[in-house]
């Protein structure tokens, strides 16, 4: 580890000015955490706790719980509670930093809270997305003048702003200037330093139990997973075994491997980052006006191909189709939270095959990933969803009804490259558990599970 405190100035920006004087004490700083969920490994939580010992105040880390985030069910705040609790309790024995958590609107809890403590920094984590970035204008809006906001990329290797100052056509064009920019950015962390100050202001109770209880009653219809376990250790440890078989892997030194370790980091690093540029730059990153012009044409033009089906939101949702490989994808997601990643492409393709227009196709597909996976409202699954349906990142291909020049991909194929009926049953597997689960569920749950 390192032992310097600071970050890189150009890690992050700075959204709002102050207008200090010199005879004015410096108030405590504030980090507003909202994408970044973790206490190591946090450049936004590293610059907060070391901008307020250089000036000698305490330090808190504020929480604004969003009532259904872009539909968030019980499967996605279900998740992300029991990761904040075991947060909280993490920074309160090891920092003793106050851990406060807001339920309503960010706009007004944060300035209202920066008002009550005096605080005269605002740290905020970095995301792209346009609910979030609108609500930091309001933000920076109502503070006073004398508050100053930074805004800390500590979700990339290299800041968004950094890495590009424009929209990246596709993963080609930004790969080169990320991998210029990781001997300067890809760095080891530097130890958390503990707060010089303690906080004045008195704690505040959470009551986890009952916020967990809250959201998995209002929003039971998409119900909590098993199979992952919330929390930062949790993510940490599964993120080390994909590396530790990865670069074993390495060592093997065969093409095939070395492929395998190139494909990763080029998933890890790259298309990441090549996501959060997409968001970042383009505001229609939901919509078919962020295709590219050649996309757009293409799409319009066979807008009014006959096709061979045509299923509405609601069937796709209970995977009521005549492809059962598609069905099956659906189901995974509905029962697992997520869906493998070339699944996913093929998945969304036959949405856009069975859709009215692609609009509509766009708009269903955003539905449902935002609705069942357990990483919906993300850059990656916008992009996917965008990549797949309006060729975003990707190149024209061979001219056929309804695609036009996107990338067509069918069920033959599939079986080409895996065993089909294999995933199929594997996923009739998965339907076996569900109504055994279900069949322990009161008569109220089985029709909020339904």
């Amino acid at each position: 580890m390192a032992s310097i405190a600071s970050i890189q100035s150009g890690r992050f920006r700075v959204l709002k000015e102050g207008s200090r004087t010199s005879d004015q004490a410096m108030g405590p700083v504030v980090y507003w955490m909202f994408r970044d969920q973790r206490l190591k490994d946090n450049w936004a939580l590293i610059h907060a706790v070391d901008q307020a010992n250089k000036a000698n105040v305490p330090v808190a880390i504020a929480f604004n719980l969003f009532d259904q985030f872009l539909g968030a069910k019980a499967r996605q705040l279900g998740f992300m509670l029991r990761g904040l609790r075991q947060l909280h309790r993490s920074i309160t024995e090891t920092l003793q930093i106050p851990f406060i958590l807001f339920q309503g609107k960010a706009e007004d809890t944060i300035p209202n809270f920066l008002r009550e403590c005096g605080a005269s920094l605002l740290v905020t984590d970095f995301s792209p997305l346009q609910e979030i970035r609108r609500c930091k204008e309001q933000i920076c809006k109502k503070v006073t003048d004398s508050v100053v906001i930074h805004e800390v990329d500590a979700h990339n290797i290299v800041p968004v702003w950094v890495a590009s100052d424009k929209l990246e056509y596709s993963a080609k064009t930004i790969r080169g200037k990320i991998n210029k920019l990781l001997p300067e950015y890809l760095i080891d962390f530097p130890t958390l330093q503990s707060p010089n100050r303690e906080w004045a202001l008195k704690d505040r109770v959470i009551d986890w139990d009952g916020l967990i209880d809250d959201v998995l009653r209002k929003g039971a219809e998409v119900p909590e997973i098993e199979w992952c376990e919330p929390g930062e250790d949790a993510a940490r440890e599964v993120l080390m075994g994909d590396i530790s078989t990865t670069m074993c892997l390495k060592g093997t030194e065969s093409p095939q491997t070395l492929s395998s370790v190139d494909t990763f980091l080029e998933e890890l690093i790259v298309r990441r980052e090549l996501a959060d540029n997409f968001c970042f730059y383009q505001p229609h990153y939901d919509s078919l006006k962020g295709a590219w012009g050649w996309a757009q044409t293409t799409l319009l033009n066979h807008a009014s191909d006959k096709r061979e089906q045509i299923y509405t939101r609601e069937q796709f949702e209970k995977a009521q189709t005549a492809d059962p490989l598609w069905n099956a994808a659906q189901l995974e997601m509905v029962y697992c939270g997520k869906m493998h990643g070339f699944m996913r492409m093929y998945w969304a393709k036959k949405i856009l095959e069975w859709t009215r227009e692609p609009e509509e196709a766009l708009s269903i597909s955003i539905y449902l990933n935002d609705k069942y996976e357990i990483d919906g409202r993300d850059p990656s699954g916008y992009v996917g969803c965008m990549w797949s349906i309006c060729g975003v990142h990707d190149q024209g291909w061979k001219e056929r009804p309804v695609f036009g020049k996107i990338r067509y991909m069918n069920y033959a194929g599939c079986k080409r490259k895996f065993d089909v009926d294999g995933y199929i049953a594997y996923v009739k597997g998965l339907k076996k558990v569900k109504r055994k689960a279900d069949d322990m569920l009161s008569p109220k749950a089985k029709e909020l599970h339904s």
